[in-house]
């Protein structure tokens, strides 16, 4: 056996050695959770079901950060400036990791920078609107749309680039309308806004908050956007029910990663306590109170090949409304 041969062989049982040391050591302190947007909104509250019950899990608490800006860009960021040992973890969805470098010159990030350790949650998303906007359905906030080119009715997104906006530049193309874009840092300050009538409406993942201010009578909820009606949202029509956006369907899940060169065995110890953790009857409930599914058990094979997939889908609308980062 050569020389090259033998320091290989060294090298590689190295590293098995530390990666078991590190599976059986990690995690040796608090863990910290980023959340990519303020305090209040529906990533934050997803977020703060998990704290508990994974830190049981891990062994160690899990802390939760919140960090937003550049449709949570700047949050991705900060996670891959940090030292790739597991303790940093990102709570990300195709807004972060996928959409935010192709629509923000500013965010010197790559998908593949990530690495999916497991989906966590499936979200609602729906139309809402200021409680005072003279429109019911989808239907008819496009035909006031028509009426008010003059002057075009306003809606808040969390980014540039973000799914919600991509979304809005979706529907402008199908229905021939022209819109006006207010970008926010996150759900919570938009959500606001909408309350307060300073924005028109907005596509968000639906929460508990936003159903209290619907039935305070604060904001309206005018359509769904999956191709059917959620079981956990049977009353709000979706906007594919109506005539002016046939087969109109999009969905949004969330996840927790770290980046590509985090350690094998600290991604499968991580891998093992999210899963068990998708399977505590309270962390299931808590969700479903959000209008939000818990995500089914996967292999970290299956998480990469939904995770490529999932980049391939959202990189593919991007292009199809031109999508430029500014």
């Amino acid at each position: 056996m050569n020389a090259f041969k033998t320091v290989s062989l060294l090298l590689a049982s190295a590293l098995l050695v530390n990666g078991a040391a590190l599976a059986q050591t990690y995690p040796s302190k608090p863990v910290n959770l980023m959340v990519p947007y303020p305090a209040g909104g529906p990533s934050d509250a997803t977020a703060r079901i998990f704290t508990v019950p994974l830190g049981k899990e891990l062994g160690q608490p899990v802390v939760v950060e919140n960090l937003g800006g550049a449709a949570g860009g700047l949050a991705a960021q900060k996670v891959l400036a940090a030292p790739a040992d597991g303790y940093y973890i990102f709570q990300g969805s195709p807004n972060e990791v996928i959409l935010s470098p192709l629509a923000n010159a500013a965010v010197k990030l790559k998908t593949e920078d990530f690495r999916l350790v497991h989906p966590v949650a499936d979200a609602v998303m729906v139309f809402v609107a200021r409680k005072d906007l003279p429109v019911n359905s989808v239907d008819e906030l496009i035909a006031l749309a028509r009426k008010s080119s003059d002057k075009p009715l306003t809606y808040g997104s969390v980014g540039v680039g973000s799914l919600y906006h991509l979304i809005l530049e979706d529907v402008q193309q199908r229905a021939g309308i022209k819109l006006l874009h207010a970008p926010y840092r996150g759900n919570a300050p938009l959500m606001q806004d909408i309350g307060g009538g300073q924005v028109d409406f907005a596509v968000l993942v639906y929460s508990a908050a936003m159903g209290a201010m619907a039935d305070q009578g604060r904001v309206k909820i005018i359509g769904q956007l999956g191709g059917q009606r959620s079981e956990l949202l049977k009353n709000v029509p979706t906007a594919s029910e109506g005539k002016e956006l046939k087969n109109f369907s999009y969905g949004i899940w969330s996840g927790f990663m770290v980046p590509k060169n985090t350690p094998e065995a600290v991604v499968q110890r991580l891998h093992k306590a999210i899963g068990a953790t998708l399977q505590d009857p309270s962390v299931r409930s808590q969700l479903a109170a959000q209008t939000q599914l818990a995500s089914p058990s996967t292999s970290l094979a299956e998480a990469t090949a939904f995770f490529e997939a999932e980049t391939a889908r959202y990189r593919a609308i991007a292009k199809s409304i031109n999508l430029q980062p500014q």
